[in-house]
């Protein structure tokens, strides 16, 4: 069934409003879960899928890219990383080409359609970056791109560099984002997106899962995220939980839907990002694709989650 598609930023991709994090794959989910949760998100109607190129080793682009050689699905639009790779020129030219040309022979494709600079690397010129980053879309490795944990400031110098220089700009922005954390993303850098007109896709868009509401007080979860999650299980988070309960069962729907939906009402967002091991997962994160929340629901999230912001 096919769901309404949002334009991401300037550019021409038309995305689902859920895009699916494929930095469980290969890792605790192996290929066979990874294919049926692929399946049943593309079944769904979703078509904006995330990977990266350090995702368990390059393990994540590989499933993807095999999954999209067995079904070859009709447009979906996937977005990879490069620059958490090495530690030191990351976002060095030479690192950039190296990196693409691996991500596309696991991917198996001739093109990505969104490719990320993962992290800002401030010991690389933005100018050396961008004009590498040009290059590929001039060949037709890339189709656009986007940055990923860039300050406001940073993120405005690397426009600035682009247009200076007449190479492709960013058109998109992942940030960390979600309820529970909003001071890195609200404030300049979502007023610059807006400005700019860049889309955002947030990640971490669950907390770590705690917004699924899985996590409770003596409640045992067994997940390599649980000490991550556990932290935000104070008296804001159960407040953000209790808040997520009462809307979720008015709008029958999983508490992750709503948190999902929220985020997906927020400045300059266009496709929040989230990720589920198994299709029960994933089932409790579909309805936020056609999921409204009313201006008294967003406000009610605004005003429990504000008291983390202001703290």
């Amino acid at each position: 069934m096919a769901k309404s598609r949002v334009r991401l930023g300037k550019s021409d991709l038309l995305v689902s409003r859920l895009c699916l994090g494929g930095n469980v794959f290969g890792r605790s989910a192996d290929e066979e879960s990874s294919f049926a949760v692929l399946d049943a998100y593309y079944a769904a109607g979703g078509n904006f899928v995330d990977t990266a190129n350090i995702y368990a080793s390059g393990r994540s682009e590989e499933i993807v890219g095999r999954w999209l050689a067995a079904r070859k699905p009709a447009g979906v639009v996937i977005a990879t990383k490069v620059g958490l790779h090495v530690a030191e020129h990351a976002l060095s030219r030479q690192e950039i080409r190296k990196e693409v040309e691996g991500s596309l022979r696991r991917l198996g494709i001739e093109t990505i359609d969104l490719y990320y600079a993962h992290k800002d690397d401030p010991d690389i010129p933005l100018e050396e970056t961008m004009t590498a980053f040009g290059e590929l879309v001039a060949e037709g490795k890339v189709r656009y791109l986007a940055g990923s944990n860039y300050s406001a400031d940073r993120l405005a110098q690397a426009l600035e560099v682009s247009r200076a220089l007449g190479v492709p700009e960013f058109v998109g922005l992942q940030p960390h984002y979600n309820l529970m954390e909003r001071t890195e993303y609200e404030g300049a850098l979502a007023d610059l997106c807006a400005r700019e007109q860049l889309g955002v896709m947030p990640y971490y868009a669950l907390a770590q899962g705690f917004l699924t509401g899985k996590y409770r007080k003596g409640v045992r979860v067994e997940s390599s995220h649980a000490e991550a999650a556990l932290r935000y299980l104070d008296p804001v988070g159960e407040a953000v939980l209790s808040a997520l309960d009462q809307i979720s069962a008015q709008r029958k729907v999983a508490p992750a839907a709503v948190a999902l939906a929220w985020l997906a009402g927020q400045k300059a967002v266009v496709a929040p990002i989230a990720s589920a091991r198994t299709v029960s997962q994933l089932s409790d994160l579909i309805p936020m694709m056609e999921l409204e929340l009313a201006d008294a629901e967003m406000e009610q999230l605004l005003l429990v989650s504000s008291q983390r912001v202001s703290a």
